[in-house]
């Protein structure tokens, strides 16, 4: 048996131990609501967490990275991007997110003439990917990875699904994202859509999400992810826990450490198993 193996390890360096911690909680323009599960974090470099439901959020940064830029961002709200001093020195850690407004989508009539077709990965090999998260709280909050669905056509996304082989949790809450693949990767949800993970279902089957009622159509390439927000850990004193995906040659894992770090590939990795069931839509 093969094994393909990744670790990722967002522990923290004795630069960041030394560094600025911030806090505060995300809340939304007008109103007194927290935003849930905010991607913050210095773009382009790993370095960056996810608000709790409750919007709370804390951050080390050290002085090395004090000119760069920290984003916040969430589906459905407007980024809010500052330079990192510059939100040290004149912000109690509390940000304001404003409301996003998108441009009503045109009712979807189905044309005479589709095809179901699955994109992505359904091996259910045991080529397997191993990814290792760190139990300490708040770690490799906003890790996301995924493959890069190809095709011609414009689509209609009805499930995403995934084969997992492995599982040492208790529950993993998750997002699932679609990017559009231009010079940089680009999210098309207007709305968050959430799901758990827990050992009960992966041992029964692959797991499925059912996105219909999204409404989600995409024309040519997208990256369909698995975002990891919280982790349950199945056994208290173990220091990290691990989850095994079914793998194939014919892809290759798209992955990012954080929120707002930069996506990376290895040429000598495998893709892991992630499918996308979709309608083929052909005008007439």
């Amino acid at each position: 048996m093969k094994f393909f193996v990744i670790f990722f390890f967002l522990i923290s360096s004795n630069a960041l131990l030394l560094g600025q911690q911030i806090s505060g909680i995300v809340f939304e323009m007008n109103s007194n609501l927290h935003v849930e599960y905010v991607n913050i974090g210095i773009v382009g470099k790993n370095i960056g967490t996810v608000s709790d439901q409750n919007g709370k959020y804390t951050l080390q940064i050290a002085p090395e990275y004090h000119n760069d830029t920290l984003r916040f961002s969430c589906i459905g709200y407007h980024s809010y991007s500052v330079k990192v001093s510059d939100f040290i020195n004149l912000n109690n850690g509390n940000v304001i997110l404003a409301k996003r407004s998108y441009d009503l989508t045109e009712v979807v009539v189905r044309p005479k003439r589709f095809r179901e077709k699955t994109l992505g990965i359904t091996s259910k090999n045991k080529v397997i990917g191993v990814h290792g998260f760190p139990s300490h709280p708040g770690c490799c909050a906003g890790l996301e990875v995924g493959i890069i669905m190809s095709h011609k056509n414009k689509v209609f996304i009805k499930e995403i699904s995934t084969n997992i082989v492995d599982f040492e949790y208790d529950t993993i809450f998750c997002r699932i994202n679609i990017y559009k693949t231009h010079k940089q990767f680009e999210n098309i949800l207007s709305t968050p859509i959430y799901f758990v993970l827990t050992e009960r279902e992966i041992i029964r089957d692959k797991i499925t999400i059912d996105l219909r009622h999204h409404n989600i159509v995409v024309e040519g390439d997208f990256l369909a992810s698995l975002e990891f927000l919280e982790y349950r850990y199945k056994y208290k004193n173990k220091a990290w826990g691990r989850i095994s995906f079914s793998s194939s040659r014919s892809h290759k894992t798209y992955f990012r450490n954080t929120s707002q770090g930069t996506w990376e590939i290895r040429s000598s990795e495998r893709g892991i198993s992630i499918s996308a069931l979709v309608d083929l839509l052909k005008d007439n």
